[in-house]
């Protein structure tokens, strides 16, 4: 799995539907996660990587370092499904993206790590799978990682 994190002031997203746009979720201080499920992904992968950014010190303490994580600060995670983090890029100019899980199996893990991360305590909003998305944000600092989980390195 291959998340791209971003500590966010605030961030939401919305889906564009047929009707109009709905919300589907917001949040204040936290991470927008950007999810990405590679077609060897398991539960195993969920789960490390939720422990990981439940975990990650990215918020100052007041000597201005980076040691505080979600809980220390009371933040939220804003998880978006975004397969194209595993886009291919090497040759012509399509990408491929023959390496991102497709269907139900992308879409139970991407739950299934969106839980692991409310296990945490953590409070979690989240896209929809498979939507046409807007995803609003103002990143804080800025600061943007990407944490592959050991197996999709």
């Amino acid at each position: 799995m291959r998340a791209v994190v971003q500590r966010v002031s605030h961030a939401s997203v919305t889906i564009v539907e047929t009707s109009g746009l709905r919300e589907s979720g917001r949040i204040g201080r936290g991470l927008l996660v950007l999810l990405g499920v590679r077609s060897d992904d398991t539960d195993e992968d969920a789960a490390w990587l939720a422990d990981k950014i439940a975990g990650l010190r990215l918020f100052e303490d007041a000597d201005g370092r980076l040691n505080l994580a979600l809980a220390d600060v009371h933040g939220s995670v804003l998880a978006v499904p975004n397969f194209t983090l595993y886009a291919d890029c090497r040759k012509g100019r399509r990408p491929s993206f023959a390496d991102a899980a497709s269907g139900m199996a992308a879409e139970n893990l991407f739950k299934r790590f969106s839980a692991a991360v409310a296990a945490h305590g953590i409070p979690v909003e989240t896209g929809e799978f498979g939507a046409d998305m807007r995803v609003a944000l103002e990143n804080a600092g800025p600061v943007t990682i990407v944490v592959d989980s050991p197996r999709s390195a």
